[in-house]
């Protein structure tokens, strides 16, 4: 096969599609409504589609990686933020040193683990 992919957008459920709209475009993603119960979110080169659709074993197992340039960077902005002030159920996890980088992490409303981290070179 000779194609070039150019990027991977995973579909996200939501418990409270509203809220969970509200949430990332508080944590800095950009919304594009594509239908009533659908829209992607991009942020610079990431990227994923919310869906109005709730499944609990799905979204209890659903992680996502987002590499950052820089953790500690990301953290400290994440902490600007007041989330778990904003939204039930939001959790976040400060920057943990691994063997392959750093990394941090951020529940959504509603559960949803999202890691954002950074590889050592």
């Amino acid at each position: 096969m000779n194609q070039n992919p150019k990027s991977i957008r995973p579909f996200v459920g939501s418990e409270n599609f509203e809220v969970s709209r509200t949430f990332y475009k508080d944590l800095g993603f950009e919304e594009i409504i594509l239908e009533p119960k659908l829209s992607l979110f991009w942020w610079k080169e990431a990227a994923f589609y919310l869906q109005d659709a709730y499944v609990k074993d799905w979204i209890d197992n659903t992680m996502l990686f987002i590499e950052v340039e820089d953790t500690d960077a990301f953290w400290n902005y994440l902490q600007t933020l007041n989330l778990t002030d904003k939204y039930a159920g939001v959790k976040l996890s400060p920057v943990k040193t691994m063997p392959w980088g750093k990394e941090c992490f951020v529940h959504d409303p509603c559960g949803i683990l999202w890691h954002f981290g950074e590889f050592f070179k």
